[in-house]
């Protein structure tokens, strides 16, 4: 328990430190490009552990408390610069967070929650060059064990023409569940007919973290064998018995590597985004399947890889803001929310799936930190861009008086949600 404690905690910070690392780079780079000074470059708070001072004359340094970082620009009273503090009199206002123009300091704050985006599109980008497109071809490529029961005909390279007498291009996802099935396949040059397992084998192809499935100990290439003594032949048939119980608890008997488990879990309410901003309530165990052979591959463009991308991160952020409006609205469950809590277990759960899914799990959490910077609340950089804003408009600053009071208030906003998302993630949705 202690191991696992410290392997949670220890994929928590490294998630953490990274985003923040960029998010701050953000402030930093952007701020030096306009002309004002960063006196301090911070990943985590408290006691200092290491540092140094480059030829800009900024320190870098790594604190203790690796839970976050702060950019200290010049003049800045404190790392959230709000408020000033007087310099020194040769030092030119220009170079100050406070006395740099407007753009310059909206463009600065800006940065921050942008290099966020930045790495969210360049993490989905870059899995995508790095996987290819795909093409119409299907290819039996399979390269992981399953029980005897599923094994096949098919050889490595096949090219699949028709399944279950269906062409490939034709299939519309009813193809009837059963032990074998028909592939019309091109080996060497040559059309055979070959047998071989439904195409959706009932192995844990994906793992949804803090999912049942993953309090229960079921691990990625798992081959789900009889739910409730019920002999499964395909992962339609997982959902099939997952829709009938409910959430009454489910008996799961799972081939893995060779062995025979016993697992018992309780399918989960689950709210799913729709393509139309609503969402779809189900029972879930927190498990995906795939086809056990895939599609041939072409290169992706440089191009068509951030584009698809961007799409990607446009999407989370219309999710994540239609989640929280329903969630306030009570149309959902506060379940779909995660908090510091959330992630660190996230974070651990999907670290032991591989590095692939890792990476990507920094991008979701880099794309939502983003976002929830942007919130025009005071002490999150939106508020800063609020109070930029006003500026712009009515060509003053903020009153400092008036300024101070909303920084408490917004202190209080981002606190009082920290309590909910920690007390939400301990014990409503544990």
């Amino acid at each position: 328990m202690l191991g696992n404690s410290v392997f949670i905690i220890a994929a928590f910070v490294v998630v953490i430190s990274i985003i923040v690392a960029i998010h701050e780079y953000g402030h930093y780079i952007v701020g030096r490009w306009c002309g004002i000074h960063a006196e301090t470059f911070s990943i985590g708070f408290g006691k200092v552990l290491f540092s140094r001072v480059d030829k800009h004359g900024t320190k870098w340094q790594i604190a203790a408390l690796p839970f976050g970082g702060y950019v200290k620009f010049l003049g800045d009273a404190n790392a959230a610069s709000y408020g000033s503090e007087e310099v020194a009199p040769e030092v030119n206002p220009r170079n100050t967070m406070h006395g740099a123009p407007l753009w310059a300091r909206a463009a600065t704050v800006a940065a921050g929650p942008i290099f966020n985006f930045i790495l969210a599109i360049a993490i989905w980008a870059g899995f995508l060059l790095y996987e290819g497109k795909p093409t119409e071809a299907l290819i039996f490529e399979a390269d992981y064990a399953m029980p005897e029961r599923f094994q096949s005909e098919l050889e490595f390279g096949d090219q699949i023409t028709s399944i279950g007498g269906v062409p490939v291009d034709e299939r519309d996802g009813t193809l009837p569940i059963a032990p074998r099935i028909d592939y019309e396949v091109i080996r060497d040059g040559e059309t055979v007919i070959v047998q071989g397992p439904y195409p959706i084998l009932p192995r844990v192809a994906g793992l949804n973290p803090r999912s049942a499935a993953d309090r229960a100990g079921l691990k990625i290439d798992d081959v789900i064998l009889a739910v409730n003594g019920t002999e499964i032949w395909g992962f339609g048939d997982i959902v099939t018995a997952v829709n009938a119980a409910e959430g009454t608890p489910l008996d799961l008997k799972v081939w893995r590597a060779g062995e025979e488990l016993q697992f018992t879990l309780a399918p989960r309410r689950t709210d799913l985004p729709l393509a139309d901003g609503g969402f779809e309530t189900r029972w879930l165990i927190g498990i995906t399947g795939e086809e056990f052979f895939e599609r041939a591959t072409e290169p992706y463009g440089l191009w068509g890889a951030i584009k698809d991308g961007s799409t990607q991160l446009w999407f989370r952020l219309t999710t994540t803001i239609s989640a929280l409006t329903h969630v306030i609205t009570g149309d959902i469950s506060t379940c779909n929310l995660s908090g510091p809590v959330g992630i660190a277990q996230m974070s651990g759960s999907v670290a032991q799936q591989g590095t692939q899914n890792f990476v990507l799990l920094i991008a979701a959490i880099s794309a939502g930190i983003g976002l929830m910077n942007l919130f025009p609340i005071p002490m999150l950089d939106g508020g800063h861009l609020v109070f930029y804003a006003y500026e712009a408009v009515f060509r003053r600053k903020m009153n400092e008086r008036v300024l101070s009071g909303l920084m408490i208030v917004g202190i209080a906003i981002v606190g009082t949600f920290m309590i909910f998302a920690i007390f939400n993630d301990l014990f409503l949705c544990p």
